[in-house]
């Protein structure tokens, strides 16, 4: 791929070209599902430049790279007839797969949980909770859109589950969990 030039004036007008080349809003429901995992991406690119440890940086990094597959997936209506003959970038269950290994890897160095967490903690937890919050939204927009139009199951598995890793990564970043910021129901009302 090469990319001569950043701006074309093709959107000017606020349409834009879905993956098949379907001009459409950039108000549609599959302009916002994958605008918004690329927002998750871009979340995850600030936890990184945090400083987080190399082994979780490291792996954060791949799911940045799948996060773009994820958006070429949801740039591509699945029953699109535009382009036939073309092959389509899809997430399949091994990416999920993946995602629940390197969970299942991470979790036994937690703390239990004894509370719900907060957001906050050391920076590096504080932004990959926001990470965390964005693939939400992000999955929120692939669920509205898959209510509308067929969506790749895969990648929504895909989303759900990342919001889990990049949650047990906070926690990881706050001390294992010990440095976690736990909610205090009615905390903040006082007696008196």
């Amino acid at each position: 791929m090469r990319i001569d030039r950043i701006y074309t004036r093709a959107g000017d007008a606020g349409q834009t070209s879905l993956g098949d080349g379907e001009r459409v809003s950039k108000n549609a429901l599959r302009i916002w599902a994958y605008g918004t995992v690329d927002e998750t991406g871009a979340a995850i690119g600030v936890a990184i430049a945090t400083g987080l440890d190399a082994e979780l940086a490291g792996l954060l990094r791949r799911v940045q790279n799948d996060l773009f597959d994820v958006g070429a997936d949801l740039s591509v209506p699945l029953d699109t007839q535009r382009g036939h003959g073309k092959s389509r970038l899809r997430i399949t269950d091994a990416h999920v797969t993946a995602l629940e290994r390197a969970c299942d890897e991470l979790s036994p160095r937690l703390e239990p949980l004894t509370s719900f967490v907060l957001s906050g903690g050391t920076p590096q937890a504080a932004t990959l909770h926001l990470a965390r919050t964005i693939c939400r939204r992000a999955e929120r927009h692939a669920v509205a859109l898959g209510e509308a139009d067929a969506v790749s199951p895969a990648a929504l598995a895909y989303l759900n589950r990342l919001s889990d890793l990049l949650f047990i990564a906070a926690r990881l970043a706050n001390d294992d969990g010990r440095a976690d910021v736990l909610w205090e129901p009615g905390g903040s009302v006082t007696d008196g």
